[in-house]
Parts: structure tokens; C-alpha cells; sequence
């Protein structure tokens, strides 16, 4: 019996979004009333070497 895997790739977003513009635009209050908006959260990893 074969397991389906239940994991979503988190790292996908719409085809054709420039994630660097339109992911930090700011929701008007017109779309964040209609419930238009999403909340946007980047995270960054730091690879710096211990010291």
C-alpha cells in the first residue's frame, strides 16, 4: 500500500507575480475591507559563520 504525500510545496506563488514588487505592495482599504488582501511574512536564514 503506497502513502500519498500530504506536503504542499509553501514556495509557490502565481505564475507571472514579480515577487519582488507585488508581494510588498500595500493593500488598499478597500481590498483589505472586501477581504481581498493577504498578510505577506519573509523570512530570511542568515548563514553568517559562527564566530
Amino acid at each position: 500500500m503506497e502513502k500519498k504525500s500530504n506536503q504542499v510545496n509553501p514556495d509557490q506563488i502565481a505564475p507571472g507575480m514579480d515577487d519582488g514588487e507585488e508581494l510588498n505592495e500595500k493593500a488598499t482599504q478597500e481590498e483589505i475591507e472586501k477581504g481581498e488582501s493577504t498578510k505577506v511574512v519573509t523570512l530570511s536564514y542568515d548563514e553568517v559563520d559562527p564566530s
